[in-house]
């Protein structure tokens, strides 16, 4: 297996200075870019941390970070003394309460997208504000989406979020297309989720449900109820998706030991 010339994957002038984006999310987006041209080959091997930074013009913090967010993605993948490389795309899409739904269509190579249902501050009722170790009645964070995979109807996705912890979320744009809502936690507001639990079900999709995600009814629907922690075990979101069977199977990766590579 070659490894990729470093100057076959470099875009001219990929990094800005005067580009508002961090740096680090500029060598994450090139690198991204790479790989969805095909200059980065599926099971291709990456260059070098050093190549990486000569070619970047960037430190090693930068490189690594950028390099850790594909990972978490799971976009890349480290062998150990070997190196870093491009991830194989399984048939479905992996099971993961700690990864966002654009995380894993980009590490699919899928193109994420959504359209707005509802962005709102409510009254969390009972089955809302008790996963969340809130007082009922208590102000959360209501953001609602349909989910798409290349602008194909795939998920319709709810979150609940405390208000409190995310002040001035919903002055964001949700509509625009892309917008990560795991992405907006972590950089934000310094949030970010360490472990998490996934309830699996299934029933028939309910009128509305039908009509977005283009289902005859009566149509039958999995749904996938999550609540993330942080590293404190306070509750970060609850999430309800409703997936459409056939354009969103799930995949559950399984290890004995459970062990995950880390760069």
């Amino acid at each position: 297996m070659q490894q990729a010339p470093a100057s076959f994957i470099a875009p001219q002038g990929g990094i800005d200075r005067n580009d508002p984006r961090p740096l680090h999310r500029q060598v994450y987006e090139a690198l991204l870019a790479s790989i969805r041209d095909g200059k980065l080959p599926l099971r291709g091997k990456l260059p070098s941390e050093r190549e990486l930074v000569d070619l970047y013009n960037v430190s090693r913090i930068t490189v690594r970070h950028a390099v850790r967010e594909l990972i978490q993605q799971g976009v890349i993948h480290s062998q150990p003394g070997k190196g870093l490389y491009v991830a194989e795309r399984g048939g479905g899409f992996e099971l993961q309460v700690l990864k966002s739904f654009t995380s894993i269509a980009i590490a699919s190579g899928r193109s994420p997208g959504h359209r707005l249902i509802e962005a709102s501050i409510v009254h969390a009722p009972l089955e809302v504000s008790r996963p969340l170790f809130l007082a009922p009645g208590a102000e959360v964070v209501l953001l609602s989406r349909l989910r798409l995979l290349d602008n194909i109807p795939a998920v319709v996705q709810t979150d609940w979020i405390p208000a409190a912890r995310v002040p001035g979320l919903l002055d964001l744009d949700w509509a625009v297309a892309n917008r990560s809502l795991y992405a907006e936690l972590r950089e934000r507001y310094g949030i970010h989720p360490k472990r998490g639990q996934t309830t699996l079900s299934a029933r028939l999709a309910t009128e509305q449900e039908a009509a977005m995600l283009e289902l005859p009814p009566p149509a039958a629907v999995l749904t996938v109820d999550q609540i993330a922690f942080d590293d404190r075990n306070r509750p970060v979101n609850l999430t309800a998706l409703v997936h459409h069977p056939a354009r969103y199977p799930l995949t559950l990766l399984q290890s004995e030991s459970g062990d995950f590579t880390q760069y």
